[in-house]
């Protein structure tokens, strides 16, 4: 994480896969969000953190979350047979989930997902296959769309965030948006691109990102102090 922040390096099982991650869990988290990254990415995404240190900033526990393993991540490196494995990625949001469902220390926060990208397909189809825990969705220049018929399944609030430069992608969010039942908004930031890396547009996706997940993610009856111990986990500084 950016500035210093204290984060604990886990470890997440996909059945015999290992998955790294980067938690960190301000005191009195409204709700843990999960990072699903796009293709060709990993936690150590720039972008996604620093959203996710905004996040933080606001009481928002966050998961960066490499979906691939480290042999994976070799293979797809020359070959990029995995990066639009939306099943697969998938898959592994919601071992994430279940993962923290599963922790004494974060099990009573409700979750949200941030996708990028490719990621924003396997956030949605996560929260389709698990609604009793999934609270709430962002999407930053995502590819819903890649989601398929797990999009009439989303119960969870999603707020899909798209550049106005980045007309194709759009074109595919307003159409997962007519094909979705749940509470969803389109934000188009002018003059961003697919990358917001114009200035100021990724810190417009900040703000929108925490304002949505202030709204949607708490579960105000179990509002809780700051995390003793989580299984499995190895203390560090990432």
């Amino acid at each position: 994480m950016p500035s210093g922040l204290k984060t604990d390096a886990v470890r997440i099982p996909d059945g015999s896969a290992r998955l790294d991650g980067d938690l960190h869990v301000p005191e009195r988290a409204i709700g843990l969000v999960i990072f699903a990254h796009g293709s060709g990415s990993s936690r150590f995404s720039p972008r996604n953190r620093q959203v996710a240190e905004a996040l933080g900033s606001v009481g928002c526990a966050t998961l960066l979350l490499d979906l691939l393993t480290r042999d994976e991540e070799a293979i797809d490196i020359r070959t990029r047979e995995y990066r639009f494995d939306i099943q697969r990625l998938a898959r592994r949001v919601v071992a994430a989930a279940d993962w923290a469902s599963g922790q004494a220390a974060l099990r009573s926060l409700n979750i949200g997902y941030f996708g990028a990208s490719t990621g924003a397909a396997a956030a949605l189809i996560a929260a389709a296959e698990r609604p009793e825990i999934s609270a709430a969705v962002v999407s930053r220049g995502g590819r819903p769309d890649l989601a398929g018929d797990a999009l009439a399944a989303v119960r969870a609030p999603t707020l899909l965030i798209v550049g106005g430069d980045d007309e194709q992608v759009i074109e595919l969010n307003e159409e997962a948006k007519r094909r979705m039942q749940a509470v969803v908004r389109l934000e188009i930031i002018p003059g961003a691109t697919h990358l917001f890396e114009e200035l100021g547009a990724l810190e417009q996706v900040q703000r929108l990102a925490g304002d949505w997940f202030a709204q949607y993610l708490p579960r105000h009856s179990s509002r809780r102090g700051p995390v003793d111990m989580l299984d499995g986990v190895a203390p560090g500084e990432a």
